[in-house]
């Protein structure tokens, strides 16, 4: 019998890598993973003929457009790549059966809360990334309601461009930095997310909605970078800078926490504390040379 077809989008992203990194623990799959270069998502007749031919039992979108601050600049193509052609996704899984997971953020929500956010709480993004997620989460639940979609926030892994590598590229380059202290949250560390998605999917059973999905912990970028610069053991003094003095295009949240409850519930999926995840990650990024 043939083994059932995960199709990973987004493929030469952080989370994408870290799937190629998981795929061989998971033989009863075969896995694709494709990337703008050999499935370009926004050509929609594309996309259907290459459902029709390899027929993929799961498909995981990892594909965003998530450059935060240009979005603000770059509004059409930001909602057509993380709203409209997640619709067309959900639309082409729901015609050939296919069970769709996609990645979403919790830069749906404003940052106003002082509770972790759970997955039916109020979304209202502040910026126009937060928006086109949002849209993609609304037109993936209208074409295809039996979606399972993961929020979530301050991804990292040693592959990609994220805050853990600019930290430790600038920390080997400058003697002093200022990190803002305000915004409070918990990263995740990519590798743990491909993991849950993995759990969920080798789980058998298939509970579709929203689900959230971070390390455990509460830190702010300023905790996280100090963590960063103890685990390499980097002399380069970091100040706790406002959200006020480090003024960006694209406002984020002040609060990003996310409540797990319901992933743990229904999956139990293991979440791990975001200090041992980060320290797993930096021993990778210190024996391969930072890109």
């Amino acid at each position: 019998m043939e083994k059932p077809l995960i199709l990973v989008t987004g493929g030469n992203g952080q989370l994408g890598n870290e799937l190629k990194q998981l795929a061989p623990a998971y033989p009863q799959f075969n896995f694709v993973f494709t990337d703008i270069d050999n499935l370009a998502l926004d050509n929609f007749e594309l996309v259907e003929q290459f459902f029709s031919e390899q027929n993929p039992a799961y498909c995981i979108n990892c594909a965003a457009y998530t450059a935060v601050d240009k979005a603000e600049s770059n509004r059409d193509v930001v909602m057509m790549v993380n709203g409209t052609v997640v619709g067309n996704l959900a639309s082409v899984c729901k015609k050939y059966e296919t069970k769709f997971v996609h990645i979403s953020t919790d830069y749906v929500f404003d940052g106003e809360s002082t509770v972790a956010y759970k997955e039916d709480d109020q979304t209202n993004p502040s910026n126009v990334y937060g928006e086109s997620k949002l849209l993609g989460e609304q037109l993936c639940m209208k074409e295809d309601p039996s979606s399972i979609i993961i929020r979530t926030a301050w991804v990292y892994s040693s592959f990609g461009n994220n805050f853990v590598k600019t930290m430790m590229r600038l920390m080997a380059e400058r003697p002093e930095l200022n990190v803002v202290s305000d915004q409070v949250g918990s990263p995740t560390y990519a590798a743990d997310l491909a993991k849950a998605i993995m759990d969920i999917v080798a789980s058998g059973k298939w509970e579709s909605g929203i689900y959230h999905y971070s390390n455990e912990g509460r830190i702010s970028w300023y905790d996280f970078a100090v963590a960063v610069k103890n685990l390499i053991g980097s002399r380069c003094i970091v100040h706790p800078i406002s959200t006020a003095a480090y003024p960006t295009p694209a406002k984020r949240p002040k609060y990003s926490l996310l409540n797990k409850e319901k992933i743990k519930t229904v999956y139990a999926v293991t979440v791990p504390d975001w200090e041992n995840s980060l320290k797993e990650c930096v021993e990778i990024l210190i024996q391969k040379p930072l890109n």
